[in-house]
């Protein structure tokens, strides 16, 4: 099987190319992992291949899978009219690039499985979220939304599409963990805020079987036939599942790539501090992380409680469910 990445070489596409490698030999499958680049000089695992996007825009393969991981982070500095087209344009510069050469290839992929964020549904409190639940309007959910919907037009071309909206991503190399670390072993770490907004939070190994899960799924289960290409709309999630509504007849899905108990801040600032036998004495009050990070401070102050249901009801058996496990059961 051939998988195209973008994004490969981040904190979630490299994690998923040595779980997909690692499966493969186990299982004695062919599997190949091509990572698309922009520096073709890129240090990479000897057994990953290289692609520039260059080279995509003239390239004949053809592959089952097409991952869409690339993207700046959102919560690397604050918002800047300047960052959030940086933002945008990280997000929709590799995406048109790949339905360009999805367009143009004979062979379409049997999947385009694309990121987003749980962003997406903006600022909704303690609200239980799952993914027929609507959005609040705000920049995180802008961001998400045009990535998802020019990720849908895939469909215009007989590819089904998976969109993943990820929580926060736990594991110390590198996402919102790997940036507390240093803080917090020098003892200076502390909740943000009054502590009571929720964070949907999910292991990165979990992330990466939930990933690979849906791939599996989606192939097992896969027919070309009556899948016609259409004009794309604007798309809503049906009220009882997780499958897309669109005017077109080719499948869209999405899932909530989330542990299922998330925690308020408070406790995974104990649990972190008790992991790492460190005090949390310290609090950042709101005025003053509105302060530090402008608009960008929603992020940390505002919660967000959203919950895996798609996947779950799909089958999916979390490895590590609940955040102690996250911190105490690192790969």
């Amino acid at each position: 099987m051939n998988i195209l990445i973008s994004g490969g070489s981040g904190f979630l596409g490299s994690a998923f190319s040595r779980e997909l490698m690692a499966r493969s030999r186990v299982q004695n499958k062919n599997v190949n992992i091509t990572w698309l680049t922009r520096d073709s000089s890129q240090a990479h695992p000897d057994d990953i291949n290289m692609m520039t996007y260059e080279e995509l825009a003239q390239s004949d393969m053809s592959f089952e899978v097409i991952v869409n991981l690339a993207g700046a982070g959102i919560a690397d500095s604050r918002w800047s009219d300047e960052r959030k087209e940086q933002l945008l344009a990280s997000r929709i510069q590799p995406t048109e690039a790949l339905l360009a050469f999805i367009a143009r290839t004979t062979i379409k992929p049997k999947l385009l499985l694309s990121g987003s964020a749980i962003g997406w549904y903006g600022t909704q409190g303690d609200k239980s979220l799952t993914e027929s639940s609507g959005f609040e309007t705000d920049f995180a959910h802008k961001l998400c939304d045009d990535w998802e919907q020019l990720a849908l037009k895939a469909m215009n071309h007989g590819v089904p599409v998976a969109i993943v909206r990820t929580g926060i991503v736990i594991h110390p190399e590198g996402g919102m963990l790997g940036k507390l670390l240093t803080p917090f072993k020098m003892g200076v770490g502390g909740q943000l805020g009054d502590g009571k907004q929720i964070m949907s939070w999910i292991s990165r190994e979990d992330w990466v079987g939930a990933a690979i899960f849906i791939i599996e799924q989606h192939l097992a289960n896969h027919t070309s036939e009556g899948h016609h290409a259409s004009e794309q709309h604007h798309t809503n999630v049906s009220s009882s599942d997780n499958v897309l509504e669109t005017a077109n007849d080719t499948p869209a899905v999405v899932y909530n790539l989330t542990a299922p108990n998330p925690v308020t801040n408070h406790t995974f600032t104990k649990a972190l501090g008790t992991w790492l036998h460190r005090p949390t004495f310290f609090t950042l009050p709101e005025f003053l992380l509105k302060l530090m990070f402008g608009e960008m401070s929603t992020l940390l102050i505002d919660g967000q409680k959203v919950l895996p249901k798609a996947l779950l009801e799909a089958g999916y058996e979390f490895k590590q469910p609940t955040f102690k496990q996250a911190l105490t059961e690192q790969e």
